[in-house]
């Protein structure tokens, strides 16, 4: 009876049930404990760590002073630290620990990190008066505050230094976000009229219509913009002037003093004096810097808005491309075209389009985009500007061009079964009651058709959002900090390179020198990127619903 009753549940299919299931749930706990991992050594790094000020006693060695912040620690055998060439003794336990230490002042040591022995560690304290200085370049700067000057002259010093110096602190940055408007918004404003008054007149040269009227007129023109640059140089002046006006003295852990400009300081503070809201306030101001702020250090420290904005800006333009395309050859194929042996050839093409490697696009889009196309338009439409090319080069339209021919297969044939979900005799009825065959398409097979093309643009652009390898040969680059949206006409500068997440973490992970400072970077910005595909496939997934509850009485 138990084995027919076993047997019984086999052929019921309950295994295979459970065996999916079972599946399902390990894939969903490895993600979600995967997001969790990156999101605990992404988002952990804004945290702002206690630093600890320390003897390292090196067996043989000269005692010295150490300050920084414990980034890890593991336990390590040790014939491995002696066969390293460490004064390892003989005698001992089997295991010591290892530990790496963030410990900044790179101008001075060379290094950001630096890996020591645990148990060499003596006398580890943690004073409040240690500080943590974020620098525009040579990263951290770990010591104590001596004094804080003015033009040189030593203005406070003692307990009146600190306050004093988140003051200063305060005054350089606004006078940073002056200068940042001045040099973007208005200096680039001038030189793009600038540029632009040269073009017109390269271009009325070459239609042979350059005479004294037309020259005295962008004479005129560059003039005025000569004048207003001239005005915001000496604006530029003073305000460097008060920039580089205050700086401060500070003392590393050996006792050298060192001076630093304000104006190469972002951040001052005291983590071991911070209590825990202090700290609290303190991380989300540096995760918000990160998201709102553009990169600096070879991408290592600063923000990565930009790459945030490229991304975003690509993956839109590209649904905007793909979407009508992939729609418009699905349509055709399954309203239009005859049902014969060309038509199963183009479906079988569409399909194995769908298998091809990125790269591959990338090549493509490369050689026809950019050189055949880019370089016609440009002979077309902008030969002033040659030999230097407008759309004849790697930029923001090719490279969402190319990630719409990747992702366009995924459009059709989700669309294509969405029209082959709807009935034949819904058609037939909109004929029956006098409308033709494109009015039919257009206001009942489209609307009802509509959630399948979103889930189509849903897989499109959870396909394209994350891919790499074509965009580093179309229009992705290391570093762009202008954005392809500005007050400038055209206003979108689809000509312009742009930068991406997903390139961004190729970037920093592998091409980093400073591999220690670069890897919770990895993690922020890898989290970051599934966070925007995430956002933009949920915003697709409530109109594709949203479309699916108005359109349920035609589907019943």
């Amino acid at each position: 009876m138990k084995q027919n009753s076993l047997k019984d549940w086999f052929k019921s299919g309950a295994p295979g049930v459970w065996i999916s299931g079972g599946a399902v749930s390990i894939a969903v706990i490895m993600t979600i404990g995967l997001l969790a991992v990156i999101a605990v050594r992404g988002l952990g790094h804004f945290w702002p760590a206690d630093l600890v000020h320390a003897n390292y006693d090196v067996p043989g060695q000269a005692n010295h002073l150490v300050i920084g912040e414990v980034v890890q620690k593991e336990e390590v055998p040790r014939a491995r630290l002696k066969s390293a060439g460490l004064p390892v003794p003989d005698q001992g336990p089997e295991f010591m620990t290892r530990e790496l230490i963030k410990v900044g002042n790179r101008d001075l040591n060379g290094n950001d990190f630096t890996w020591i022995v645990g148990e060499w560690l003596t006398n580890q304290s943690y004073p409040k008066e240690l500080m943590a200085i974020e620098r525009r370049e040579w990263g951290n700067f770990y010591g104590y505050l001596v004094n804080v000057k003015e033009s040189g002259k030593v203005i406070a010093e003692g307990e009146a230094a600190w306050p004093e110096l988140q003051a200063r602190i305060d005054r350089v940055n606004k006078l940073a976000a002056q200068l940042k408007t001045l040099e973007k918004s208005d200096i680039g404003a001038i030189n793009a009229g600038l540029e632009r008054i040269r073009l017109h007149g390269r271009k009325l040269e070459l239609d042979g219509k350059l005479d004294a009227a037309a020259q005295a007129d962008m004479d005129a023109e560059r003039a005025e913009l000569n004048a207003r640059y001239q005005d915001i140089e000496a604006r530029l002046s003073d305000l460097h002037a008060q920039f580089n006006r205050d700086s401060l003295t500070a003392r590393d852990a050996n006792g050298k003093e060192v001076e630093i400009g304000l104006g190469k300081v972002v951040h001052a503070y005291q983590p071991n004096a911070m209590g825990t809201f202090t700290k609290i306030g303190f991380y989300f101001s540096k995760v918000w810097e990160f998201l709102s702020d553009d990169p600096r250090e070879a991408n290592t420290e600063g923000g990565i808005f930009p790459a945030i904005f490229g991304t975003v800006m690509m993956t839109l333009i590209m649904a905007m491309i793909v979407t009508p395309f992939g729609v418009l050859a699905a349509v055709y194929l399954r309203e239009y075209a005859k049902q014969n042996t060309l038509t199963r050839v183009i479906r079988i093409a569409v399909n194995n389009l769908a298998g091809v490697p990125a790269i591959v696009y990338g090549v493509f889009g490369l050689g026809f985009f950019v050189y055949v196309l880019g370089g016609s338009v440009d002979r077309l439409f902008f030969p002033e500007a040659l030999p230097a090319p407008t759309f004849g080069t790697p930029g923001l339209l090719w490279a969402s061009l190319t990630l719409a021919l990747l992702a366009v297969p995924v459009v059709i044939v989700a669309t294509e079964e969405g029209l082959a979900r709807i009935p034949r005799t819904v058609r037939e009825g909109s004929l029956a009651l006098g409308a033709t065959k494109a009015e039919t398409l257009w206001k009942i097979v489209l609307p009802m058709a509509s959630p399948a093309m979103m889930t189509g643009m849903i897989l499109a652009v959870a396909r394209a959002a994350g891919e790499v390898a074509p965009l580093m040969l179309v229009g992705v680059v290391k570093l762009a900090p202008s954005l392809p949206l500005d007050g400038n006409y055209p206003y979108l500068h689809l000509d312009q390179k742009i930068m991406h997440l997903g390139f961004h973490i190729y970037d920093v992970g592998f091409q980093s020198p400073n591999v220690e400072a670069a890897r919770p970077l990895v993690y922020a910005t890898a989290l970051l990127l599934v966070l925007v595909i995430a956002t933009l496939n949920l915003s697709a997934v409530w109109i594709r619903n949203h479309l699916r509850e108005k359109y349920k009485a035609l589907d019943s």
